[in-house]
C-alpha cells in the first residue's frame, strides 16, 4: 500500500475570489496582436479600445464608476491601433503606450484622472521603421524606457530627453516578449525564431542564447525574480501549451519542461516575487493556473487554478504595494473579457487570524528607481530598495514622484495649497518649466563629474 506525499507549502489552498462589481462598457480592442492590452497601478485601469482610424485608451479611475459610458473620456493621441500599454512603476500618472504607427508615447494622467481626451504625450519616441509591439518600463533606472517593434529593434528610451540610449538589432524575427531581471541587468526575450536569448542591453550585446519551445506560435518569458531563474510558455510540434524552466547562464535545455494542455490560445505569465508564485492565463481561456517555482527540481509545484465560463482577452496584475494585506491578499487580477467589461479578481491565502500575516508578506519591492538612466547606460546596476508592508501601502508625496523635467503636458495640474498660488503659478509657469530643465541638465553633469 502506498501513500501520497502533499508537498507543504503555505500557498496550497489559495483560492481566487471574484469581486461582486468590476468594469463594464468599454470597447475593448480586437487586435490580433499577442498583448495583455491593459496595465493597472493602485490608482488607475489602462485598457486599450476599439477605435476608427486611430488609437486610443482608457484610463479610469479604480474608485470611480463600474459603468464606462460610450463617451468616457480617453487617450487619443496616437494615429493607429494601440498594441501595448505599461504605467511606470515609480510614478501612478506616468503611462507608455505603443502602436502600429511606429511611435512610443509617454502621458502623463492628472491626478484625479482624465476629465477630457487627452491628446498631448509628455513625449513622442521616434525611432522604430515598423509598428512597435511591446513597450516595457525599466525596473531600477529612472526614466529608461524599452521598446521592441516589428522591425526587430529593441530600442532603450531616456524619456526626460526623448532620446535614444541604446538601439539592439540581434533578431532576426518577430519579437513576441520581453523581461528584465531582478536588478535590470540583463533581458530576456522570446522570437518567432523560436530562440531564447539572455542580452546586456547597456552593454548591446547577447550573453547567452538557445532553442526555445518548438511550435510556430507565440511563446512568452520573466525572469523568476530573485531566484534568478527564466520561465517561459509556449507550444511544441504538436501545438501542445508547454510551460518551462531555464537556466539563463545556460540555455541548451530547459531544467523542467511540462506539457499543459492542447488549447491553441498563447499563455501569459506575471510572477509574484514576494511569493514565488507564478500565475499562467491563456488568451481565450477562462481559468486562472498559478504555480510554486522552486530553485530545486522539480522547479514548477502546481497549486491550483481559478476557474470560470467566461474567456479572457488580457489580464492586469495589481503591483504587490496594491494588494489588501488585512484580507490576506497575495495577488489581484483584472480580467478583460471580450463582452467589454473587466473582472477582478483576489487570490487569498486563507487564514484565520486578523494579524499581520509576515510569512506571506515579507518586505516587497519599493516604488522608487535606484539608478539614473546615465547610470545604467554606463553599466550599473543596482538591486530594488524592499518596504515592509506591516503598516499597508502608503503612496510617496506628490515631491517623492519622479518628474519628466524636459517636456510637461500643455495643460499642467496647478499645485494644490492656497488660492494665492494659483496666480503666481500661471504667471511663471513658462519659467518653472525652464528652471526645471536647466536642474535636470546640470545634475546629470554633476553625476556625471563625481562619477
Amino acid at each position: 500500500m502506498s501513500f501520497r506525499v502533499v508537498r507543504q507549502s503555505k500557498f496550497r489552498h489559495v483560492f481566487g475570489n471574484p469581486h461582486k462589481q468590476g468594469f463594464d462598457g468599454l470597447r475593448v480592442t480586437r487586435n490580433a496582436w499577442d498583448s495583455n492590452f491593459c496595465s493597472v497601478n493602485p490608482k488607475f485601469l489602462a485598457v486599450a479600445l476599439e477605435a476608427q482610424g486611430g488609437g486610443q485608451f482608457a484610463v479610469l479611475n479604480l474608485d470611480g464608476p463600474s459603468r464606462v459610458e460610450l463617451n468616457t473620456p480617453k487617450v487619443v493621441g496616437h494615429t493607429a491601433p494601440v498594441l501595448d500599454i505599461q504605467f511606470c512603476p515609480y510614478n501612478d500618472q506616468l503611462i507608455a503606450s505603443a502602436a502600429e504607427d511606429c511611435t512610443v508615447k509617454v502621458w502623463q494622467i492628472p491626478e484625479a484622472g482624465i476629465e477630457k481626451n487627452l491628446a498631448d504625450p509628455v513625449c513622442t519616441l521616434v525611432g522604430h521603421q515598423r509598428r512597435v509591439g511591446i513597450v516595457e518600463w525599466h525596473p531600477t533606472a529612472e526614466h529608461v524606457l524599452i521598446s521592441a517593434g516589428f522591425d526587430y529593434l529593441i530600442i532603450a528610451w531616456d524619456v526626460s530627453t526623448a532620446s535614444i540610449l541604446k538601439q539592439v538589432d540581434c533578431h532576426t524575427d518577430t519579437i513576441y516578449s520581453l523581461a528584465f531581471n531582478w536588478n535590470g541587468s540583463l533581458l530576456a526575450t522570446t522570437s518567432k525564431d523560436k530562440n531564447i536569448r539572455v542580452i546586456d542591453l547597456a552593454g548591446g550585446k547577447v550573453v547567452s542564447q538557445g532553442a526555445g519551445h518548438e511550435g510556430t506560435k507565440a511563446s512568452r518569458i520573466t525572469w523568476t525574480g530573485e531566484t534568478n531563474m527564466l520561465f517561459t510558455t509556449g507550444f511544441s510540434k504538436q501545438s501542445e501549451r508547454q510551460i518551462a524552466v531555464w537556466n539563463p547562464n545556460d540555455l541548451a535545455k530547459p531544467l523542467k519542461l511540462e506539457m499543459v494542455d492542447t488549447s491553441s490560445g498563447v499563455l501569459f505569465c506575471a510572477y509574484d516575487n514576494d511569493t514565488q508564485v507564478m500565475y499562467v492565463n491563456g488568451k481565450g481561456d477562462g481559468n486562472i493556473r498559478y504555480f510554486e517555482i522552486d530553485t530545486e527540481a522539480p522547479y514548477i509545484h502546481f497549486l491550483s487554478e481559478y476557474k470560470t465560463q467566461v474567456p479572457q482577452r488580457g489580464i492586469a496584475f495589481m503591483p504587490k504595494r496594491g494588494v489588501n494585506v488585512a484580507e490576506c491578499e497575495i495577488m489581484r487580477a483584472y480580467k478583460l473579457t471580450p463582452k467589454g467589461s473587466v473582472d477582478i479578481i483576489s487570490f487569498i491565502v486563507p487564514r484565520k487570524s486578523t494579524m499581520f500575516q509576515e510569512d506571506i508578506f515579507p518586505p516587497t519591492k519599493k516604488d522608487e528607481p535606484v539608478i539614473t538612466a546615465q547610470e545604467w547606460l554606463a553599466g550599473a546596476a543596482g538591486a530594488p530598495k524592499k518596504v515592509s508592508m506591516k503598516e499597508g501601502y502608503v503612496p510617496p508625496t506628490r515631491e517623492e514622484i519622479p518628474v519628466i523635467a524636459s517636456a510637461v503636458p500643455k495643460e499642467d495640474q496647478p499645485p494644490e495649497g492656497e488660492k494665492a498660488l494659483l496666480k503666481a503659478w500661471h504667471t511663471h509657469k513658462d519659467e518653472i518649466k525652464q528652471l526645471k530643465a536647466q536642474i535636470n541638465t546640470l545634475e546629470i553633469k554633476l553625476r556625471g563629474l563625481q562619477g
